[in-house]
């Protein structure tokens, strides 16, 4: 019977688990409002949507509104960047641009260097051309670290290496959604953490592989960890809606990344369509068939897709977008009482709920309003 035992074997032959089970409740944007609070100000017009950071290991500092665009090759463009910049927000440029590019672009728009980061995988090729980037374009002083699994401890050395490349420059590193990987990045050299493992709108990673997290909940438990550190977090994927935004800033981001939120503007990349009258872009996921195919000749046979392509409607300039996303978030500090982002969390409390709109007339939306 011991030996049965030992062997994680009970006496009626089933094998015993070994596996952890949480069982305290994880939440999405969609399982939460915002509760509102007595507030002394009287417009959304007091609101300051800037903020100011000094980052840990870089100690440089920047201000600005801390939205980013997603460093997606549909999304990330310099086109995007020039008029982000315009807005204060800053565009993760996709890593598929040309190093003669890049610094034809780093010329031409000396006012934006300060609203992009430069990103990479670890691959060496990725790591070369990085170099090559900063080398040639001395203004861009922000990098993007990205990969789909932080968690490798591969990902945690290249970090490291770029951290001691890189002393002076900002680096932003990810994907993760727990606290412990969250300070192992900061304590090997992230400025600031990318959150966020599944929830994007063209990201079928939960599907494929069964991982992930509630993101609302990698949020508040990264940032809590991010924090204690002096390190920041970025929310990365899972922002419908302005709504969704303040929700992330009040559950602790520092910074929120969006992709789908950007697909289909004038200034978003990807094949245009028209149907029956109406006008698409093409957006898809970094892990996409689509994406595989165009810059790697495919999906090798030891992986799947873990993302999708999809048609979005054209939005026209990304003005639009933009100008809704500031507006909602004023209003939501007004709602809550604080007057500037990094007042947010402060002011926060989150109500538990079943349902978040009434979708009664939603097929016949002639207009916004309570």
């Amino acid at each position: 019977a011991a030996a049965v035992a030992a062997a994680g074997v009970t006496a009626c032959g089933t094998i015993a688990l070994s596996m952890r089970l949480e069982e305290d409740v994880k939440l999405d944007y969609k399982d939460v409002l915002l509760r509102p609070k007595r507030s002394t100000l009287k417009s959304r017009s007091e609101v300051d949507l800037n903020r100011t950071f000094k980052f840990r290991h870089s100690k440089r500092e920047w201000t600005g509104v801390p939205m980013v665009v997603a460093n997606m090759d549909t999304v990330g463009t310099f086109e995007m960047a020039n008029e982000m910049a315009r807005h204060g927000c800053i565009v993760a440029i996709h890593k598929h641009y040309t190093v003669d590019e890049w610094k034809a672009f780093a010329a031409e728009n000396p006012k934006t260097a300060p609203y992009v980061c430069a990103s990479a995988g670890t691959s060496k090729t990725d790591m070369a051309k990085l170099d090559a980037i900063l080398d040639a374009c001395p203004s861009v002083t922000t990098i993007c670290l990205d990969v789909a699994n932080g968690y490798s401890e591969f990902f945690i050395g290249a970090v490291k290496r770029v951290r001691e490349r890189w002393p002076n420059h900002t680096i932003m590193a990810g994907n993760v959604v727990t606290n412990e990987m969250t300070e192992e990045l900061i304590m090997h050299g992230a400025d600031i953490v990318k959150v966020g493992i599944g929830p994007g709108s063209v990201c079928t990673t939960r599907k494929q592989t069964g991982v992930g997290y509630p993101q609302l909940s990698a949020v508040i438990e990264c940032a809590d960890a991010a924090h204690g550190l002096g390190g920041f977090v970025c929310a990365d994927g899972g922002i419908t809606c302005p709504g969704d935004a303040a929700k992330a800033f009040g559950g602790g981001a520092d910074f929120i990344m969006m992709g789908g939120m950007f697909a289909g503007t004038e200034e978003a990349a990807g094949a245009t369509v028209v149907r029956d009258g109406k006008k698409y872009k093409q957006f898809y996921g970094m892990s996409s068939n689509t994406a595989m195919k165009k810059h790697a000749g495919g999906v090798a046979e030891y992986r799947s897709s873990e993302g999708k392509t999809v048609e979005v409607p054209h939005k026209g300039p990304v003005a639009g977008i933009v100008l809704d996303l500031l507006g909602g978030l004023r209003s939501a500090c007004t709602y809550i009482g604080a007057a500037t982002i990094k007042e947010m969390p402060r002011r926060t409390t989150f109500i538990r709920v079943s349902q978040q709109l009434n979708q009664i007339f939603g097929s016949h939306d002639l207009g916004k309003g309570g």
